[in-house]
């Protein structure tokens, strides 16, 4: 079979299973990503992802992870919204979820297609093949980049011209020579959108990020609690933050080329806070089986809610909130603190204080009652 051949039958496999975008980088095509990564690992962007330091040299190109590499195929999902999810922002007393988790966790919607596509080239080729979707130091965007499916834009996210940022991606790195798709040149021109709409100014210069002022980071990987200045920018942003993607002028463009595959399950669309605020353990695993939802766990999550909480101004939400403020979680209490002070009156807050602090043994929670916290309505 010839390699003109080959890749046609890969192309035309890959959109069967749902890959609407499909290209080929050689594994060498990014020389310059071990700078790019050193330079941000210096300057600590990468917060307590601590993983990021350990695996920076496999990061750094296909063949410091796997030796045997030569082509890397990279193919994109469309996981577009059918609606704008900048307007759930507005309805303060509802959760906003970031679109990409508002389905089945995309590492297993992607990995069996994509070993499924990988399992063909091997067929085709005798070449050995392996397959990554986030799971190992991969760096999908710039392999994206390089293999002319799209761009990464000045959010960093990876941008297709027919898509939008709306990409799940996946990679095929195969010890076959296949020819190469042409790079995609960076298409933002003159645009700020991304940069300005951040409510936390994460992009310290176009195409950098400090995940450190990321409230996806901040919501999704910071374990502890949510530092107070980020606090009020989270809004209702109870999973992620989309502002950046949401805002890319070539969205418009996804919304009249493709049909959306990967509807978002109606109860995670924009949840109501009251309910979330309920949710025991079991409840939280129920409602997001199968959802990466799940892998922050119930305190992490209660604790995203009740900053939302805080911040909604929803005064029907006190009694569930101050219920929290007993919770054996040290995590879900300082934040339950937090979105009460935030509620209440002075004299309502300085009696709780009285009740609740001298059997507080947490530091991290005391700290909470006695820091200064702008209420969220005239008290």
């Amino acid at each position: 079979m010839t390699e003109t051949k080959l890749l046609a039958e890969l192309r035309q496999r890959a959109k069967a299973l749902g890959f609407e975008a499909f290209g080929v980088a050689r594994a060498d095509a990014r020389p310059d990503l071990p700078e790019k990564l050193g330079t941000a690992l210096k300057r600590d962007w990468h917060g307590e992802m601590a993983w990021m330091a350990e695996t920076a040299e496999r990061r750094g190109s296909p063949e410091a992870l796997w030796p045997e590499a030569r082509s890397v195929i990279v193919v994109g999902m469309n996981y577009g919204p059918d609606s704008d999810p900048m307007t759930d922002l507005a309805q303060r007393s509802l959760g906003n979820i970031s679109v990409y988790a508002r389905n089945r966790d995309y590492h297993e919607i992607i990995k069996g297609k994509l070993k499924e596509l990988a399992g063909l080239l091997n067929r085709r080729t005798g070449a050995e093949v392996k397959v990554f979707v986030d799971t190992a130091p991969v760096m999908e965007k710039p392999l994206g980049e390089a293999a002319g499916i799209g761009w990464q834009g000045k959010h960093t996210v990876l941008v297709s011209r027919t898509f939008g940022s709306w990409l799940f991606l996946g990679a095929i790195f195969t010890a076959a020579e296949l020819p190469s798709d042409e790079a995609h040149a960076e298409s933002c021109g003159n645009c700020r959108r991304c940069l300005d709409i951040c409510p936390t100014n994460a992009f310290p210069a176009p195409f950098q990020l400090d995940a450190r002022r990321c409230l996806s980071y901040l919501n999704i990987e910071h374990p502890g609690p949510i530092p107070l200045e980020f606090r009020a920018p989270m809004g209702n942003r109870i999973y992620g933050c989309d502002d950046c993607l949401a805002v890319c002028p070539w969205n418009k463009f996804a919304s009249q080329t493709h049909e959306i595959k990967l509807k978002a399950r109606d109860e995670l669309k924009a949840p109501p806070l009251n309910e979330l605020l309920q949710l025991d353990d079991a409840g939280f695993r129920v409602l997001f089986a199968g959802s990466p939802i799940k892998r922050i766990g119930h305190a992490r999550f209660l604790r995203n809610v009740l900053i939302a909480v805080g911040n909604s101004g929803d005064e029907a939400l006190i009694p569930l909130a101050e219920a929290r403020l007993s919770d054996p979680e040290p995590l879900i209490r300082g934040a339950a603190v937090w979105a009460v002070r935030r509620l209440v009156t002075k004299a309502r807050a300085d009696a709780l204080a009285l009740a609740f602090l001298p059997d507080e043994g947490d530091i991290s929670v005391q700290a909470e009652w006695s820091a200064v916290v702008q209420p969220a309505r005239a008290n």
